[in-house]
C-alpha cells in the first residue's frame, strides 16, 4: 500500500483528472437517474412500464452511437475531447431540466445523459489511465475508479435534496450550471501530457473503422473477454433494479437493508483500490479470471436464506466484483490489444456495457411477468455466471500484445 501511496503523491495531478470524470460520469448513471424517475412520472402522467420502456430505447440508442464515436479518444486531444463530452452533459442535463415540455426532450435528455454520462465519460478516464500508464497502470485505474464510489455517496443526497426543496427541473439545471463550472477549470487545465501518442494515430476512415470491428469480433479473444464484462453489469443492473422485490416477499426490513448499502460502497472503495495493487502485481490477464466469483456466490443466499444477512452477505460480495472490475477489465484490454487502438477497442466493450444495462431490468422484468420468480431468475443467473468464469479460464493461453 505504501507504493500506492507514493504513486499517488507523485501522479495526483494525472490521475485525479481521471478521478473527476468517473465522479462526474454519476449524472449519466442509472442510480442517480433513477431519482428523478417519480417526478418524471407525475410530470407525464406514464407508467413504470412505459418510462422503461423510454429509458431502455434511450439507453441502447446511446450504446449505438457510443460505438461510432468512442475511437475519438485514440486521436483527438484529452482536452478537446473532454471539453466536448462536457458540453454534452450539461447540455443533457438542461433538457432533462426543460423535459416537461415535450417527451421528445426528455428522450433526448436520456439519450444524451447515457451516452456522455455513463458511456464516454467512463470511456475517456479509463482509456487515459490505460495509455497514459504501463507499470502502474493498474494503480492509476484503481484510483481514477474511486470517483465513481464518492459520486454514488454524494450526487443522490444532492439531487434529491433540490428535488425536495424545489422540484426536478431546479436539480436537473443545477446539475448543468455545475458541469459548466468544471468546463470553465477545465479551460484552465494543460493536459498535453496525455496525447504524447496521438501524433502517430490518425482518424480512422469508416471503412477503416468498420475493419478494426471486424477483425476484433473474429478474435477468439473477444469471446472470451466480452461475455464476463456484460455480465457482471446486465445483472448488477438487473438485480439492483428489482432488489425490493425480494426484499418485500421475505418480509425484511426495508430500512435494515437499505443500511448495509454502506458495507457494499465499503467493500467497493477497498477492493477498487486493492484491485488495482493486485493487477501490478500479477496482471490483468490473471485477475480476469477470478474476479467476478465473489459476485456469482453472492447472488445464492440472497436469493435462497430467510435471513436478510443473506441480503447482506450478497452486498459485501457483489461490492468485491464490482470494486475490482473497471480496473481489471481496463488493464486487461490494454494488455492483450495494446494501446495504440486502445479508445477503439473500449468503445466495443463499452457500448455491450451500456446495452447490458438496458438490457438486464428490461429481460429480468419480462421473465418475471412471465411467472418466473425474481429468486430462481439470480440461481439461474448464477449458474449462468459459473459457466462464463469457466470460460473466462481461457485467457491463459492469450498473449500480450
Amino acid at each position: 500500500m505504501t507504493g500506492l501511496f507514493n504513486f499517488f503523491r507523485n501522479n495526483r495531478k494525472e490521475v485525479g483528472f481521471g478521478w473527476v470524470l468517473t465522479f462526474l460520469s454519476s449524472f449519466g448513471q442509472t442510480f442517480l437517474i433513477s431519482i428523478y424517475v417519480p417526478e418524471i412520472l407525475k410530470a407525464f402522467s406514464i407508467s413504470n412500464g412505459l418510462f422503461g420502456s423510454i429509458y431502455a430505447i434511450a439507453t441502447v440508442a446511446a450504446s449505438v452511437i457510443m460505438l461510432s464515436i468512442g475511437h475519438m479518444v485514440d486521436h483527438k486531444p484529452v482536452k478537446k475531447i473532454t471539453a466536448l463530452t462536457l458540453v454534452g452533459l450539461a447540455v443533457s442535463s438542461f433538457l432533462l431540466g426543460i423535459s416537461h415540455l415535450s417527451i421528445a426532450i426528455l428522450i433526448i435528455a436520456l439519450i444524451g445523459l447515457r451516452l456522455t454520462g455513463q458511456g464516454l465519460m467512463s470511456h475517456i478516464s479509463l482509456t487515459v489511465m490505460s495509455r497514459h500508464y504501463d507499470l502502474d497502470r493498474g494503480k492509476a485505474l484503481s484510483i481514477a475508479s474511486l470517483g465513481y464510489a464518492v459520486g454514488e455517496a454524494v450526487f443522490p443526497l444532492f439531487i434529491s435534496t433540490l428535488i425536495l426543496w424545489y422540484d426536478y427541473e431546479i436539480a436537473a439545471m443545477a446539475s448543468a450550471a455545475f458541469l459548466f463550472l468544471y468546463l470553465v477549470r477545465l479551460y484552465f487545465m494543460d493536459l498535453e501530457y496525455f496525447d504524447g501518442d496521438l501524433a502517430l494515430a490518425k482518424k480512422p476512415s469508416a471503412l477503416s473503422l468498420l475493419k478494426d470491428y471486424k477483425d476484433l469480433l473474429k478474435k477468439k479473444v473477444f469471446f472470451i473477454l466480452m461475455p464476463v464484462s456484460f455480465a457482471l453489469s446486465f445483472t448488477i443492473t438487473a438485480v439492483f433494479f428489482y432488489q425490493y422485490v425480494v426484499v418485500e416477499d421475505k418480509g425484511w426490513s426495508v430500512s435494515l437493508y437499505a443500511s448495509f448499502f454502506t458495507a457494499y460502497a465499503i467493500t467497493r472503495v477497498v477492493f477498487s483500490i486493492l484491485g488495482g495493487v493486485w493487477v501490478d502485481r500479477y496482471s490483468g490477464k490473471k485477475m480476469f479470471r477470478f474476479y467476478l466469483i465473489p459476485f456469482s456466490i453472492g447472488l445464492i443466499p440472497f436469493a435462497l436464506s430467510d435471513s436478510i444477512f443473506g441480503a447482506l452477505t450478497f452486498l459485501i460480495l457483489a461490492g468485491i466484483s464490482v470494486g475490482m472490475a473497471g480496473t481489471i477489465k481496463s488493464a486487461v484490454l490494454a494488455e492483450v490489444f495494446g494501446v495504440e487502438k486502445l479508445g477503439t477497442i473500449r468503445s466495443v466493450f463499452t457500448m455491450f456495457m451500456v446495452l447490458s444495462t438496458a438490457l438486464g431490468p428490461l429481460i429480468f422484468g419480462t421473465l418475471m411477468d412471465m411467472g418466473i420468480e425474481f429468486q430462481t431468475l439470480l440461481i439461474i443467473t448464477s449458474a449462468v455466471m459459473g459457466l462464463i468464469i469457466l470460460n473466462a479460464q481461457r485467457i491463459r493461453k492469450i498473449q500480450y500484445a
